[in-house]
């Protein structure tokens, strides 16, 4: 992000006694950060976006820090430190900005955010971004278990019968293979220090050796808004276009065992139930909408299946909320998990469909300038095995 030259003296004392008096309000008078239930009251840090964000004469544009950033910058202001480190900058408490760390003179003013349980947020990264392959608008059907997550298992010398959930003995060493990996990653992503939290809250889990714990804490991260969800599906999507397969192959070793311990869910039986409705909001290019448009009018329909961990909801108005089309999917067999109760964006309705779940086009309309494309999720089998 773009920061601009340091703010006066003046400017500063203004932002400073406001995000002072929140740091008053979040300790109770022990000392102590409250303890308020996050189900009522949602911390959120933000940075002046502005294109002058020292003025006062112009809009002020607050933009959200990322999942894990703000869960950095909460805990280092809570513990009254004066100062905590991120990837591209570091975080002044006592003057309440944003610095960089290439050039300390390129500064913005940041503001803490508090939000009830009657306040909804929803963040389009989750939903807007093209869940599929460039050039083409869906995978061909290679069965219901997505050629990723077939080269994680054989780079990992796994069979069907050693999954992770299923023997015990090895989800810690994929623990911290998924650890090293994401670290790995986060470095060419110059993401580093994000990566290693995310590490360490992986890590965290790996004595418990429980995959159901293993899980648990991999669908959380999953959900966050963070670096690794990003790279995830910028590779997984990628599957079926030979032009790419040495770029999605590329990330096997390193994004391949946090994706094998979030696609082994421990959970299986916890799909969506037939009939389910999700929907996904999405910016698709005219020649795609016209592929789908003529797969519709196909007889038999042929079958397609996205490979990337796709996320949904199951509140159209989330969805309405971005893009040009809006992807509506009945679910008839499908491996999917419910995230709701895993986020900290409860107010999503966040559904994952797994890599690999197939589906057929039944019906192309335009309602009000946005595309609707109906879809009918089936899987072709209703089991996992490798």
């Amino acid at each position: 992000m773009d920061l601009e030259p340091c703010a006066s003296r003046q400017q500063r004392k203004s932002i400073d006694d406001e995000v002072k008096t929140s740091r008053k309000k979040t300790t109770s008078t022990d000392g102590k950060a409250s303890t308020i239930s996050s189900c009522y009251r949602r911390i959120q840090w933000t940075w002046n976006s502005s294109a002058d964000p020292f003025s006062k004469s112009q809009p002020v544009e607050w933009y959200p820090y990322s999942d894990i950033e703000n869960e950095i910058i909460e805990e280092a202001f809570t513990a009254g430190k004066a100062h905590t480190m991120l990837d591209d900058y570091h975080i002044d408490f006592e003057h309440n900005l944003q610095i960089s760390n290439n050039d300390l003179k390129r500064q913005r003013p940041i503001k803490r955010m508090e939000y009830n349980g009657y306040e909804k947020r929803v963040r389009s990264e989750r939903f807007l971004p093209n869940p599929i392959a460039p050039r083409r608008p869906y995978g061909g059907v290679y069965g219901f278990i997505s050629p990723f997550v077939k080269e994680v298992a054989k780079d990992l010398h796994l069979t069907k019968n050693k999954l992770p959930s299923k023997n015990p003995d090895i989800v810690s060493m994929i623990v911290e293979k998924a650890a090293l990996g994401i670290i790995e990653e986060g470095k060419e992503a110059e993401k580093q220090i994000e990566a290693e939290r995310i590490a360490k809250m992986l890590r965290e889990k790996k004595e418990v050796a429980e995959m159901k714990e293993v899980w648990i804490c991999c669908a959380h991260l999953y959900t966050m808004d963070t670096f690794l969800f990003k790279k995830i599906n910028e590779a997984m999507r990628l599957i079926g276009s030979e032009e790419h397969e040495k770029i999605w192959r590329s990330k096997v070793h390193t994004l391949g065992p946090f994706c094998l311990l979030l696609w082994d869910n421990p959970f299986n039986s916890k799909s969506a139930k037939p009939g389910t409705i999700l929907y996904r909001g999405t910016q698709l290019s005219d020649d795609l909408i016209a592929s789908f448009e003529d797969d519709c009018s196909k007889n038999p329909k042929p079958s397609r299946s996205f490979q990337a961990f796709t996320s949904c909801t199951r509140d159209r108005n989330v969805a309405e909320m971005f893009g040009n089309t809006l992807l509506i999917m009945k679910v008839s067999l499908a491996f999917t998990v419910d995230l709701k109760t895993y986020s900290k964006f409860p107010d999503e309705e966040e559904e994952l469909l797994f890599p690999g779940v197939s589906f057929t086009i039944d019906q192309v309309n335009v309602d009000k300038d946005k595309h609707l494309i109906y879809l009918t999720l089936q899987q072709r089998h209703n089991s996992k095995s490798a």
